[in-house]
């Protein structure tokens, strides 16, 4: 309550103040941040690509920061004001968070960036809710079906199950990381297969995402999470999906990928459980055990006849590149097949939404 009321009191303004434009996008990429605070003394931007940055104040009390040109892209940000953290009140995108929401600031780019929306034909979002045995909670999952898709046809799709990371929620890759966007406009480009994406609540246990729970550095909580994520994944979504979708039981058109913490419940449940998955990605995952023996205790040569595509890809200025490699390597020792891919970028959706777009095309493709 405190915080709250200094930060009501340091964003206080008069009635008649004229309202605040922030962030304001130039044709050029240039972003202007303003954030009204006449009583604060020290306001700083944290923004993705930008170098955290004092802001500026103005006669009126206004604070302002404005960037060099930015590529175009999604970028999250906050400010910093009097040392707490703060999204902009003068703007309505965000990218919601169970721990820590951001604001974001679009800049636009040319309409062949894969999370530009085209005039093409759109795919749908379906919210599911349900009461989770497994987690012992009221949980949801998102459902993208794809242009064309009709519930009563006898085509069956292929499926993705796509993961978020973690304190991130269910909604992430759709709100974020515009994962119907990308379907829809490497579909309509005849990139990608038609497929039906499944993005479910990544924790088995709510409690990982608890303030001061300690989270995944707890090794028994993670674990926790972890096995019980795994279980509801298996017993519990994919048997909704598959009764209330045309979704297709064939392993062979079985995906399962996700980002961060949900790499690695990508790789644990993927590559446990070949019977149900034959394509697997890992984008910056974190949290796999470097017990590797214990935590893929079946794992060697043998999958390369099941595995149809196993996918890792990290940022280069990622602090988990070390542990992506050092895995990878652990791959190589057991003469499992793999693709690795490096690229520029750190840990956020900036690099994330280029891995999807490059992951999807290569998914349930015939074999050459």
């Amino acid at each position: 309550m405190k915080h709250i009321l200094l930060v009501t009191l340091l964003l206080s303004l008069p009635a008649f103040a004229k309202p605040v434009i922030s962030p304001e996008v130039q044709a050029d990429g240039h972003v202007t941040f303003r954030l009204s605070a006449p009583h604060a003394t020290n306001v700083q931007l944290h923004c993705e690509g930008i170098t955290n940055s004092a802001m500026q104040k103005d006669a009126q009390g206004v604070w302002t920061f404005a960037s060099e040109p930015l590529a175009p892209d999604i970028y999250g940000y906050s400010f910093s004001l009097d040392g707490l953290r703060l999204i902009d009140p003068a703007n309505p995108l965000l990218k919601y968070n169970l721990l820590n929401t951001e604001s974001l600031v679009h800049v636009p780019g040319p309409k062949s960036l894969p999370w530009e929306i085209n005039d093409v034909p759109r795919g749908q979002l379906h919210h599911h809710f349900y009461k989770s045995t497994v987690a012992e909670d009221e949980r949801d999952f998102i459902v993208y079906t794809p242009p064309g898709y009709d519930p009563s046809a006898r085509k069956r799709y292929p499926v993705l199950y796509l993961l978020h990371g973690y304190s991130d929620d269910a909604s992430a890759w759709s709100a974020v990381g515009r994962a119907n966007v990308i379907l829809d406009n490497l579909i309509a480009r005849g990139q990608a297969k038609p497929m039906i994406v499944v993005m479910p609540l990544g924790y088995g246990t709510m409690d990982i995402v608890k303030p001061g729970s300690g989270g995944m550095r707890r090794k028994d909580l993670w674990q926790r999470s972890l096995t019980k994520f795994t279980d509801a994944l298996l017993g519990e979504v994919m048997p909704q999906v598959e009764k209330g979708y045309r979704v297709s039981k064939d392993r062979q058109a079985h995906a399962i990928a996700g980002l961060s913490m949900g790499g690695a419940e990508s790789l644990v449940a993927g590559l446990n459980h070949l019977d149900r998955f034959a394509w697997i990605g890992a984008f910056s995952s974190g949290g796999v055990s470097t017990n590797y023996a214990v935590q893929f205790p079946a794992l060697n040569a043998k999958a390369n006849d099941q595995l149809r595509l196993l996918w890792i890809g990290c940022g280069q200025e990622d602090g988990l590149i070390k542990g992506n490699r050092q895995f990878c390597n652990w791959l190589a020792s057991q003469n499992v097949r793999y693709t690795w891919v490096e690229s520029p970028g750190a840990h956020n959706f900036r690099v994330w939404r280029r891995y999807l777009a490059e992951f999807a095309p290569l998914l349930f493709q015939e074999k050459k």
